[in-house]
Parts: structure tokens; C-alpha cells; sequence
């Protein structure tokens, strides 16, 4: 399993479009085996490629802080699954969501720097 989280100064940046890069995590027997980045595309993530992109890293989890419906429900056509609501350090929300201790909240981003959703 590949897990990528928006990522900002080794901390979950809130706004998945907007984030400094990604760290996408590659997890073994239910562990973190490797850790690697990925630059963000600059803009809304509803409108980049970063979905395809990921799909094609093998990600197939998006720990995230905030997004818009329109990001969620591109990241989900790519078959990544996303929890929404997560904050802290990166490697900490990672090893939480591994103890099945991370849970989407459910809320998404309705008011950013994104419009035409």
C-alpha cells in the first residue's frame, strides 16, 4: 500500500491543493518500509493531474488535512481512498492511521481560494 499526505514543513498542510509537496509513504506487512516527496502542482487540486499521478505511484490512500468536494471526488474516481480531518505531524498521522486510530471527519473545504466547483 502507498499512502500520500499534503505535507508543509513536515506537518499535514490543511489545504490539500495548495500544500508544499506530498510525502507519499510505502507501507509493508502494515509498517512504514520507505518515505519519499513529491512536489505539488501548483493551483487547485481538482484541477491538476496530481490524481493521475498518484494512481499511476501506486497511492492508494490521501491522508489530508481539508479539500473541496471537487479534489475528493477526483482523487476517488482514481481509486485513492480519501480521510479528510487529519492534522499533526506527517509520520505521526501515518503510524495513527496504521493502528486503524484515523477516521475521515467528513468535513470538506467550502470556502478557498478555488472557484468554478
Amino acid at each position: 500500500m502507498k499512502i500520500a499526505v499534503p505535507t508543509r514543513d513536515n506537518m499535514v498542510d490543511n489545504h490539500f491543493g495548495h500544500c508544499d509537496h506530498y510525502t507519499i509513504y510505502t507501507i509493508e506487512e502494515g509498517r512504514v518500509a520507505e518515505s519519499s516527496t513529491l512536489p505539488s502542482p501548483q493551483g487547485c487540486g481538482c484541477k491538476s493531474n496530481i490524481a493521475s499521478v498518484l494512481q499511476q505511484m501506486g497511492v492508494t490512500v490521501m491522508l489530508a488535512g481539508s479539500m473541496g468536494k471537487g479534489a475528493k471526488n477526483k482523487l476517488e474516481a482514481h481509486n485513492i481512498r480519501v480521510i479528510r480531518g487529519c492534522s499533526g505531524v506527517v509520520e505521526s498521522v501515518v503510524e495513527g492511521f496504521l493502528k486503524g486510530f484515523v477516521f475521515d471527519s467528513g468535513v470538506g473545504c467550502v470556502a478557498h481560494e478555488c472557484h468554478e466547483h
